[in-house]
């Protein structure tokens, strides 16, 4: 397990989008292209704030899918992750993607996840920016997650903990207005991505970063399924940190 730890969330996002940066240039420098996932939330601010830093990537040889959204909610709600993805991101940019994916969560749900599946085929994932839910969600994919399911895209239904996560951090006025349903990218198909950059801060995920760095892997704590990936580096902030046992926490590097 390779696993950073930071004294503040800000300075987890600049070790973490330096080093999906690196990735990034070696990854084009190797291959001409690359193809990425981008994650949205509280927990990726300071790394793609850093990686918008980045200002020598080739951003017109990348191709670009992203991890989740809700459906039935609107492109211009603010919890909109296309909204997000495109206001924090693909927007600002410069040159622009050579490609964009997004998810559109207003459309029959079902065939949205066929059309994803369809595209990402096309396009196997040199990296992928995630995080972990409260609840160990990995992406939309609460407890207890499909660990089996070979479609790439997968309708879920959100669990209490999750929405009153997404309540809680403000992009919704109220728990009832959270939506019950996602389109979210499989436990498997996440699983294929070549370089995984998992960033994780604030105290409320102190619970899910024991149990999914340090417990048994188990679809109950669906992010623990990253122990088994061979290129996953775990930034967290201290407060996340806070519950790691030392024979972890001996093993990091401590920023």
């Amino acid at each position: 397990m390779k696993l950073s730890i930071f004294n503040t969330p800000e300075e987890m996002g600049v070790s973490a989008g330096k080093r999906a940066a690196e990735i990034l240039r070696n990854t084009i420098a190797e291959r001409g292209e690359a193809n990425i996932i981008l994650a949205t939330g509280a927990s990726q601010f300071d790394v793609l704030k850093q990686v918008l830093s980045e200002n020598d990537i080739a951003w017109d040889k990348v191709s670009m899918f992203h991890l989740d959204e809700y459906i039935g909610l609107p492109l211009s709600h603010p919890a909109s992750f296309r909204k997000y993805l495109l206001d924090r991101f693909i927007n600002v940019i410069k040159p622009s993607f050579k490609k964009v994916v997004l998810i559109n969560g207003e459309e029959d749900g079902e065939k949205e996840c066929q059309r994803l599946g369809e595209l990402i085929k096309e396009y196997p994932i040199d990296l992928a920016f995630v995080g972990f839910g409260e609840n160990g969600h990995l992406a939309f994919n609460d407890p207890p997650a499909d660990f089996d399911t070979e479609e790439p895209y997968i309708v879920v239904d959100l669990d209490d903990v999750c929405r009153q996560q997404q309540f809680g951090e403000g992009w919704f006025e109220s728990f009832d207005a959270v939506p019950k349903q996602a389109i979210s990218m499989s436990i498997k198909q996440i699983m294929k991505t070549k370089h995984l950059i998992c960033s994780v801060p604030d105290t409320r995920k102190a619970e899910a970063a024991k149990n999914c760095l340090n417990g048994e892997v188990s679809n109950l704590h669906p992010a623990s399924i990253l122990q088994t990936h061979l290129s996953c580096e775990y930034f967290l902030d201290k407060n996340a940190a806070s519950l790691l046992p030392e024979s972890i926490i001996a093993k990091s590097k401590i920023a």
